[in-house]
């Protein structure tokens, strides 16, 4: 399979993730537990997981065994694995000052960032369908969240947290791209959990010790850290490497689509037919990206992931 499209299909599954992500988290508010709880409980039981997959792995296939990640690795992963959890953290507390469908609007500023990003550190200027993509996927992104359809607060505090949001999620695709590139996806995903992991414990230490609500590790927990923290690192560390900062940035928007289609069948809500256009703009933006970089020479050394 031709590699950027390979990646492509990886990042695709992991956005998809994310996407469907916002409907388990609504679901544990509607049940009374806070932005704590549910952070606390996605990177924790992600972290879990990762590390038994791992551990795991290299018993089953001891002839393959992973190659043993140096501390200096480890610590940049995890350092690098921050941005992850400052994401949710940015993200939550945007929504706490501003609408949720405008901090979504926010978070998906990521792909000009990635854009931007990618042009600094390869000192090219982007090609012009990343820069038309990325203006389809903006104009989309809108449109789908009916950003346009209602009266929006700016609260400089949640804009604000918003951008820090977009921030960190671009820092995040940079890191799964560059840092360590030559270890497995499923080593890179549990150190860089860690990470943020360990940034949430000491942004919500305090939390710990008053009225924390355990209940949330086995019930919407399961779901949210499977959504959240397992599979979309383990895909975008994969799918990164083959893509490249803008064109991965641009593909994890499918994320929006995603959450309108799934608040659609899932939590029975509205979905107006121009927001339905703008979740075919996104799409639209998206299959020219693919099809635009599987005619073109694939420039990326492809990765053998175990």
């Amino acid at each position: 399979m031709n590699g950027k499209l390979k990646g492509s299909i990886l990042i695709f599954l992991g956005a998809s993730c994310y996407g469907m992500l916002g409907i388990y988290v609504k679901k544990a508010y509607l049940e009374g537990y806070n932005t704590a709880e549910v952070t606390l409980s996605q990177f924790g039981i992600g972290f879990i997981t990762l590390f038994i997959v791992n551990v795991f792995r290299n018993i089953k296939r001891p002839q393959v065994a992973e190659t043993k990640l140096p501390f200096t690795s480890k610590l940049k992963l995890m350092v690098a694995g921050t941005s992850l959890g400052l994401t949710s953290i940015f993200y939550y507390l945007a929504v706490i000052h501003i609408p949720v469908s405008f901090a979504i609007v926010l978070l998906m500023q990521t792909v000009w960032m990635g854009i931007i990003l990618e042009m600094l550190i390869t000192k090219k200027i982007p090609d012009l369908n990343k820069i038309v993509a990325a203006i389809m996927v903006i104009i989309g992104s809108v449109i789908a969240t009916n950003l346009l359809g209602q009266s929006v607060d700016l609260n400089w505090k949640g804009v604000l947290w918003g951008m820090m949001a977009a921030l960190c999620y671009t820092a995040t695709m940079y890191s799964t791209k560059n840092i360590k590139p030559q270890y497995s996806p499923y080593q890179r995903s549990l150190y860089m959990i860690l990470g943020g992991l360990v940034i949430i414990c000491i942004v919500y230490h305090s939390s710990l010790n008053s009225d924390f609500n355990y209940h949330i590790f086995y019930s919407w927990g399961l779901l949210i850290s499977l959504f959240g923290t397992v599979l979309p690192p383990l895909l975008f560390t994969a799918g990164m490497p083959l893509t490249g900062i803008g064109l991965g940035a641009i593909l994890s928007s499918v994320e929006i689509p995603v959450a309108v289609l799934a608040a659609s069948l899932l939590l029975k809500e509205n979905v107006s037919p121009l927001q339905w256009f703008g979740v075919i703009l996104i799409l639209i933006a998206v299959g020219v990206m693919n099809l635009k970089n599987k005619s073109g020479p694939d420039h990326l050394s492809k990765l053998e992931c175990n």
